[in-house]
């Protein structure tokens, strides 16, 4: 930072980064952002310009040689995979003439949790990052580029460079430092400790419930996994976004993060949830199951991740995407935020209003669904 000019280069994808210099900048307590985790993305052909996810990372690099600073980013030639959703934007910006893709987009592809997207230990080459995302979309013709799911400490950020702020809202659970699960059903009402073990204790009726992580994960499970990756995917977007060489590369390279959590039936796996494990947060990424249930969904999911992170000592479960559901279970609304890059004046002040009435209605979503957790009043 001595006055001469800082250059942003566009690389073919994190593959191309030497992991270490990457990790340099990404640091290690969100395996999302890691090096691991976004190059078996690509590796496994799940992000690819085939599959519309085109990996254009930003990289500032130092006197060293190595990277300060870098930003995962993708140019999208669609919508999908990104849960921050834009389809009536992209139609209203091709209905009055506009081309809205190939838009930027940037963002861990299929993965809605919030964290860094500014990834530098230098502050001051944050705000170069977002100059250097807003060059690329004029350089390159793009509608528009999109920081999805950014942390909150980078909204600020993202203000001050005269991006569009978007809040949303996911349901964390927070860990109130509880010592076990009775401990936490024991802050909850009464009717929803009943609902609870109720459920807990249809669920197990028949199984058994294994946590894997490590060497203890096999190819063997990654194939029962894939079979219930396969089932969800096909019915909530209509194909997976993941391929089967994807979890086999995870297993390679980030065993010790992944928390595989399966249900058998008399030894045979039926069910499981994939979790990363997080310096402070237990991530519950993906579900599926063969065989139907009662409750499994609620146990694997939400129940069995809660005793995992209360005996790693975790201050949260994070569980993705939607899911009102999670609120009777623990669960709390957390805002989650996006940044928007919108060169057009017009669709961008089109967009800017829309934004500022969701923004007032997803604050009032949140004061009144916090109204309805399960805890105990007063």
């Amino acid at each position: 930072m001595s006055g001469e000019p800082i250059v942003a280069r566009l690389a073919a994808g994190v593959s191309a980064f030497d992991p270490a210099a990457w990790d340099r900048c990404a640091g290690n307590s969100d395996p999302f952002i890691g090096h691991a985790f976004l190059s078996a993305l690509e590796q496994s052909g799940s992000a690819t310009a085939r599959a519309g996810w085109q990996p254009v990372p930003v990289a500032i690099d130092g006197a060293d040689g190595h990277p300060d600073a870098v930003m995962p980013a993708y140019v999208k030639s669609h919508s999908q995979g990104e849960y921050v959703f834009d389809h009536g934007w992209a139609d209203a910006y091709e209905r009055a003439g506009g081309d809205y893709y190939p838009k930027l987009q940037i963002a861990v592809p299929f993965t809605p949790v919030p964290g860094r997207r500014l990834l530098t230990r230098q502050p001051a080459l944050a705000p170069v990052l977002i100059a250097a995302a807003e060059r690329v979309v004029a350089a390159h013709g793009l509608s528009s580029a999109h920081a999805t799911f950014i942390a909150p400490q980078e909204v600020a950020l993202f203000r001050e460079a005269g991006w569009l702020i978007r809040t949303d809202s996911q349901f964390h659970w927070l860990n109130e430092g509880f010592a076990s699960f009775e401990d936490f059903l024991a802050s909850l009402s009464s009717r929803k400790r009943k609902m609870i073990r109720r459920e807990r204790a249809l669920a197990h009726e028949g199984i058994t419930v294994e946590h894997l992580t490590g060497a203890a994960i096999e190819e063997s499970h990654w194939d029962a996994f894939w079979q219930f990756y396969q089932d969800t995917g096909s019915r909530k977007w209509g194909r997976p976004y993941l391929t089967r060489a994807f979890f086999s590369l995870l297993g390679e390279r980030l065993a010790d993060r992944v928390l595989l959590i399966l249900a058998l039936r008399e030894g045979r796996p039926i069910a499981g949830a994939l979790n990363l494990i997080g310096a402070e947060a237990l991530y519950g990424r993906y579900w599926g199951a063969i065989e139907e249930v009662p409750h499994l969904h609620f146990e694997i999911c939400y129940y069995q991740a809660i005793e995992a992170a209360i005996a790693r000592g975790m201050a949260r479960v994070e569980a993705g995407a939607q899911g009102a559901h999670k609120l009777a279970r623990g669960y709390r609304p957390v805002p989650t935020y996006s940044a928007h890059h919108i060169p057009d004046p017009g669709f961008r002040d089109a967009v800017a209003a829309y934004l500022a009435a969701e923004r007032q209605a997803v604050e009032r979503e949140i004061a009144a669904l916090e109204e309805f957790t399960p805890f105990r009043k007063g």
